[in-house]
């Protein structure tokens, strides 16, 4: 699928723009850069939760699910929540399983820390089929263990379900682990865009190149 080129201004100055971009089916596409890049500005604008200065959808006739970087839960179990997005115990049973959370299923979703809030919003979100799903840093609470579990059943949906996954991360690692294709944001503007293999380990731009040699891999 295809995006519009699309710009956002706050206070009169231009935080965002980005030119058409591909977001292919059964691809995950990560989106680094810096803080303050616009990786989330980009993920809202991408759902729909925030709108462009062209006051337009940049996808049309798509069906978006979203995962915000700060998880929410709502005051029920922990099942419950997961719930919320689809009536299928069988599948929240397995979602939690896969995401070692089975045994939290009846305890309260607002007693949970802050990784297994963050587990259980992600299970919520996969409840459901979409046609591009946007996960805003989903595993930044996790530990190593469940940061795995969870690349990996992001992986395995985004193959099943032959969506369109667009991944906001801070850790170039997971973009170099699970993406197949990543952005590079700097300042607003997209510097570079490829294969994921390519870009980080012989990228074109010399910005890109300066923010991988102090990030690191």
């Amino acid at each position: 699928m295809k995006t519009t080129a699309f710009t956002k201004t706050y206070n009169r100055r231009v935080v965002l723009y980005l030119p058409e971009l591909e977001l292919p089916k059964g691809k995950i596409t990560a989106v680094i850069g810096p803080n303050g890049s616009g990786k989330s500005t980009f993920a809202k604008i991408l759902a729909g939760i925030e709108r462009s200065d062209e006051k337009k959808p940049i996808l049309s006739g798509v069906k978006v699910g979203y995962l915000p970087q700060k998880s929410f839960p709502f005051r029920m179990s922990t099942e419950k929540n997961i719930l919320q997005n689809g009536n299928d115990p069988a599948r929240a049973r397995e979602l939690m399983h896969a995401l070692g959370i089975e045994a939290l299923a009846g305890q309260s979703a607002k007693k949970l820390s802050g990784g297994e809030t963050a587990r259980m919003a992600l299970c919520r979100i996969l409840m459901s089929r979409y046609d591009l799903l946007i996960l805003d840093e989903p595993t930044t609470a996790m530990d190593m263990e469940s940061t795995l579990a969870a690349e990996k059943l992001i992986r395995n949906i985004c193959r099943e379900q032959d969506c369109a996954l667009v991944l906001i991360t801070h850790s170039i690692s997971q973009a170099k682990r699970i993406s197949d294709r990543v952005l590079v944001l700097q300042r607003g503007e997209l510097i570079e865009q490829g294969d994921v293999q390519k870009v980080l380990l012989t990228p074109r731009s010399e910005e890109t190149r300066r923010f991988l040699d102090f990030y690191g891999l």
